[in-house]
């Protein structure tokens, strides 16, 4: 199937046609994207995730280029029917493919290891997405899994080529996978004792119809033998090979990250000091909230009371309906007062993550066509009981008004804009920094006046804060400053950005080590949510200070709509979009 298909980039030759031919060439080139986008239905490939597969991405993000080049050289966007739509679009490619080249070139695809994001959590998180309503469905289902030993063999030769090239991931990436893929291969004893199960995969077969049963859980048995050997290769060759590297990366890899998730050339080091600035003021208001928890009380002691003897549901599925509640009546009462949503947008589904995922929750958006809707996902870690205080804001932010009403209406409008503008193009400070501002928003809105839930929204508030602190700080090798309450003056290394974050911020042990390990693995991504939050009020208020200049009413609502509908644009153009609506 794979030589039949034409992965030389579109036939467009306007930017918003060139953007979209490169979305169905590169979904061809990796299946996954297909599936995340819910395209070519019948495709039941994997990528290629060798050195070789990497560099055909990088070949057609250049071919992409060239033609944008040629397009704009003959001013084709300019005679289009929108070229104001058409300059924004190519605006968006030419920085997204360009930063992304700028990643490949420098080689991180070789050391692709963490403990979240990698090639190898893809290739388990998008057996997550797949249809199982017919027979056919699972029998392409099982096609594909009988693909992932290529993929992983594939995956393993292009860490290994890091090795030799000396590209290499940090410590604690690898410590980390290692012992999250023994969670996937785990499985019940009882069931063991009957015979192999492949672990999560034959979890994942076990609902196949019976005609088909016995021949996916052989495939699953196979899959868990192939990522128990690349488990053993992690630990016994690559682990010895990456021993002493840092799990930092340097200012220069740094840049080069955060341009990638920001959209923007950051000026860091004032972006740490504005951090700061906002830690001081969300302390401030975090011992205040604190107060009306537990009187005389600080934030750590109220969150530790509350965590331990505050309202908590029990049970997996009741936490399950519990979040689906809040996402049913966030639609419910945002719904023609403060946003306009289409029928499709308004459908949200909670999940459960599988098990073996970080202990972030996190959401995947609904397939272009909507077939697949969006969902909400809660690790829940092992867990029977879990307390509420801290999940009301954290499900505004994961589903509504957040990034549910986000990506469900980037791909709503995706026919005014472009395909690639709503989905590939998406820019995560811009997405992270509406999710967070969707939180603000609620709070806003009176819908966190429990004290428990606003010290859970305050305590998000300060996470993304010390995010912004200790993700630069460690990465980029800067001091504790003279007015931080921890080791003023102190180089900020992984162990005392831990102790700092965890002084500070009211998550459960495993959950901050997840969330640590996750900065190491991920730098700059993670300092998206607060300076992408920034960029979103300050176009917001801009806005509304130059409707009430020309002495008009600022409609909040129709900002909102607008804004949601303008798809996706990086930190460097969002403010000046968000000020002209």
């Amino acid at each position: 199937m794979a030589d039949e298909l034409n992965t030389s980039g579109g036939t467009g030759t306007t930017p918003r046609q060139i953007a979209d031919g490169y979305v169905h060439a590169l979904a061809l080139l990796d299946p996954l994207t297909a599936v995340y986008l819910g395209i070519n239905p019948d495709d039941d490939r994997l990528p290629d995730l060798s050195p070789q597969g990497q560099q055909a991405v990088a070949d057609l993000a250049r071919q992409t280029l060239a033609q944008l080049d040629a397009a704009e050289a003959a001013g084709l966007g300019d005679a289009a029917a929108d070229p104001a739509a058409e300059r924004r679009c190519a605006v968006l490619l030419r920085e997204r493919l360009s930063a992304e080249l700028g990643v490949h070139d420098a080689g991180e695809g070789y050391r692709a290891v963490r403990n979240m994001g990698s090639p190898l959590h893809s290739l388990r998180e998008v057996f997550t997405l797949l249809p199982t309503d017919t027979e056919q469905d699972w029998a392409r289902l099982g096609r594909r899994l009988a693909r992932v030993p290529l993929a992983m063999d594939q995956y393993r030769a292009t860490l290994a080529e890091g090795i030799e090239r000396g590209l290499l991931s940090g410590p604690r990436q690898v410590s980390t996978l290692i012992e999250q893929i023994g969670q996937w291969l785990a499985a019940d004893p009882a069931a063991e004792a009957a015979g192999p199960t492949g672990g999560w995969f034959g979890d994942l077969v076990a609902p196949a119809p019976a005609s088909l049963r016995a021949e996916l859980t052989a495939t699953a048995v196979t899959v868990a033998g192939k990522l128990a050997e690349l488990r053993d290769w992690l630990a016994e060759v690559y682990t010895p090979a990456v021993a002493d590297t840092p799990d930092t990366i340097g200012r220069t890899r740094y840049a080069r990250w955060a341009r990638q998730w920001t959209g923007a050339d950051l000026d860091l080091d004032e972006a740490y000091r504005w951090a700061w600035t906002e830690f001081h003021q969300l302390d401030g208001a975090m011992r205040a909230e604190a107060e009306k928890v537990r009187p005389g009380s600080t934030p750590m002691e109220a969150m530790r009371w509350l965590e331990s003897d505050g309202p908590a549901i029990k049970g997996e599925e009741q936490i399950r309906v519990y979040l689906q509640g809040l996402l049913d009546r966030a639609i419910e009462d945002l719904q023609g007062v403060h946003f306009d949503l289409a029928e499709p947008v308004t459908k949200v589904e909670s999940m459960i993550a599988p098990a073996g995922s970080a202990a972030a929750p996190y959401y995947t958006a609904p397939s272009l066509d909507f077939s697949r809707p969006g969902r909400t996902w809660y690790p829940t870690q092992g867990l029977e009981s879990f307390p509420t205080w801290d999940l009301v804001s954290t499900w505004y932010h994961e589903g509504v008004p957040g990034h549910h009403l986000q990506l469900a209406q980037w791909n709503y409008v995706a026919d005014s804009l472009s395909t690639y503008q709503v989905s590939l193009g998406g820019i995560s400070a811009n997405v992270e920094g509406w999710a967070l501002y969707a939180e603000r928003l609620m709070d806003e809105l009176g819908y966190l006046t429990d004290p428990g839930h606003r010290l859970g929204y305050l305590n998000a508030q300060m996470m993304r804060a010390l995010r912004v602190i200790v993700d630069i700080g460690m990465h980029v090798g800067l001091d504790f400053p003279a007015d931080s309450p921890y080791q003023p003056g102190e180089l900020m290394t992984p162990d005392a950005a831990r102790e700092f974050f965890g002084r500070y911020c009211g998550l459960a042990p495993a959950y901050l080590d997840s969330e640590l390990t996750r900065y190491l693995g991920m730098p700059g991504q993670a300092i998206g949510y607060k300076l992408g939050e920034r960029a979103w009020l300050t176009g917001r208020a801009a806005a509304r200070a130059a409707h009430e200049a020309r002495g008009e009413e600022f409609d909040l609502k129709a900002w909102h709509m607008a804004a949601l509908s303008q798809g996706s644009l990086g930190l460097d153009d969002l403010v000046a979009a968000l000020s002209e609506i």
